[in-house]
């Protein structure tokens, strides 16, 4: 009965914590709209951190209960899912080959790399503390910054670049993609109640899931007599990662494919330098043997495997089905199976 009862727990709580994530990016994209902030600007910060946001809230509420452990699996756990199993099923949902955009190689795929290095030094010692974390927070905002300059140098090559006071008839037309251009040009010109509500209600939904996520864990590990870390860098990373995975699958399928990519790139960035850089500030975050010695091996592997991928230009679908195969062995490892 407690076995079935917190794995309904941790069920629920994780749909909560997704698709309050979910309302809150989208009530939020439509506030800063009607406030007039630039689409463009919205696009590189409040969509893009979006799918990072159930990642970024458990781990705070992990700090909260003293399970630091399991923000790093966390963290590690989604960042292999997002490669092994997202990019995977977005190339073999093409049934060709996940076209990769020079942009990606010039831009993305160094970026990555250079995170992912920073940090391998940091979780070397097996403790991540204050100032490290103020670290990883620079890197993000540097990042960040970055991200921002070459999105505008991109779109004054492409196309016309979107001024920050463009009309409201027009606003809705150069949207990020996440974003419903008939709902948005609607929320433009009046934001009425009921963004409030779901920007509240989104709030609520995240605090309460991740609030009985980390409980629920820490039931079921001792139920099942097995580390937080591992149900952390197994179902609580595959939870978290939904929102990528209906992302990247469905961009796929419409190839879209800077869409499918550049969500990965994005989440595995923040989760590396923001969802980590955040709780450090608060306390010391350890990273357990399990996360160690088997995740994060794992986490360089499938980062290697995908900058490789992504110089030849496609991700075919065997690369796809050969990124599943990985996943399949790390979930394998995990729980000693071989």
């Amino acid at each position: 009965m407690p076995l079935a009862f917190w794995s309904f727990i941790f069920i629920v709580s994780m749909a909560f914590l997704v698709k309050g994530a979910d309302w809150f990016v989208e009530s939020a994209e439509r506030i800063g709209l009607a406030l007039k902030v630039s689409p463009f600007i919205i696009g590189v910060t409040i969509v893009a951190l979006g799918t990072s946001f159930p990642e970024l809230v458990s781990s705070l509420f992990a700090v909260f209960k003293d399970a630091t452990e399991i923000i790093v699996a966390n963290v590690i756990g989604s960042n292999i899912a997002n490669i092994l199993l997202i990019v995977g099923l977005a190339a073999i949902a093409t049934k060709s080959f996940l076209a990769v955009k020079r942009s990606l190689i010039d831009i993305d795929l160094p970026l990555l790399a250079s995170v992912t290095v920073l940090f391998a030094f940091i979780l070397w010692d097996g403790i991540i503390n204050r100032l490290e974390g103020i670290l990883l927070l620079t890197a993000f905002l540097v990042y960040l910054l970055y991200t921002i300059f070459q999105k505008r140098e991109r779109n004054s090559e492409d196309g016309p670049q979107v001024p920050e006071e463009l009309p409201t008839e027009e606003i809705f037309e150069v949207l990020p993609s996440r974003v419903d251009r008939r709902k948005a040009k609607k929320t433009v010109e009046k934001l009425n109640s009921k963004v409030f509500f779901f920007f509240i209600l989104g709030v609520v939904c995240l605090t309460v899931g991740a609030n009985f996520l980390i409980d629920s864990v820490i039931k079921l590990s001792e139920i099942l007599q097995i580390g937080v870390s591992v149900i952390a860098i197994f179902a609580v990373a595959l939870g978290t990662s939904l929102p990528e995975l209906v992302v990247s699958v469905r961009a796929a399928v419409q190839k879209k494919y800077e869409i499918a990519l550049g969500n990965i790139f994005g989440s595995n960035v923040f989760n590396a330098l923001l969802v980590i850089g955040i709780p450090s500030l608060i306390k010391p975050l350890s990273v357990d043997a399990v996360t160690f010695g088997i995740g994060f091996p794992f986490m360089v592997i499938a980062t290697v495997l995908l900058i490789i991928s992504g110089i030849t230009r496609r991700i075919s679908v065997w690369e796809g089905s050969m990124f599943l195969v990985i996943y399949v062995l790390f979930i394998a490892k995990l729980f000693n199976w071989f």
